[in-house]
């Protein structure tokens, strides 16, 4: 049984959590139990799998819901453009990746230096982007050049 710390439950303020819509909750548990080492709270409706000080919460699209009368809560699909993706923050970007491939992850690319730090991204089984970042040149007060600086045309 899991203690009162495994839940998301706060004694006082707030816990932040990340909610995902999936296919097959089993087969998204597994790869976040796994791939991550995270721990699983509660197997199914909702799912919840507690990964270092957060927490992943899933379950299955469906309908609107008298507390979200308006919303569809569905999987991504492939080729949807992407508007939002969690970030991971590791210790150890190398031996992480090395990991996590010798667990069926596969990444975009391997992690790849940023100035500000180095990092990589992969996709769970729905397709969901996750960003896998080790802070380095950051943490000196070197930063990843601006993507469109002060006073340039876009």
């Amino acid at each position: 049984m899991a203690s009162r710390d495994d839940w998301p439950t706060p004694v006082q303020g707030l816990a932040l959590t990340h909610f995902l819509t999936v296919r097959d909750v089993a087969v998204s548990r597994r790869f976040y139990a796994d791939v991550f080492g995270g721990q699983v709270v509660l197997e199914e409706n909702p799912c919840i799998v507690k990964i270092a000080n957060g927490w992943i919460i899933m379950n299955p699209g469906g309908g609107p819901t008298p507390d979200k009368p308006d919303v569809v809560l569905t999987a991504p699909e492939p080729g949807d453009p992407v508007s939002s993706f969690l970030n991971v923050r590791v210790s150890d970007i190398a031996a992480f990746y090395e990991q996590a491939v010798a667990k069926g992850a596969r990444f975009l690319t391997e992690p790849l230096d940023r100035k500000a730090e180095l990092r990589c991204y992969l996709r769970d089984p729905d397709g969901y982007l996750i960003e896998v970042g080790q802070a380095t040149g950051m943490l000196e007060g070197i930063f990843a050049d601006r993507a469109n600086p002060p006073g340039s045309r876009a």
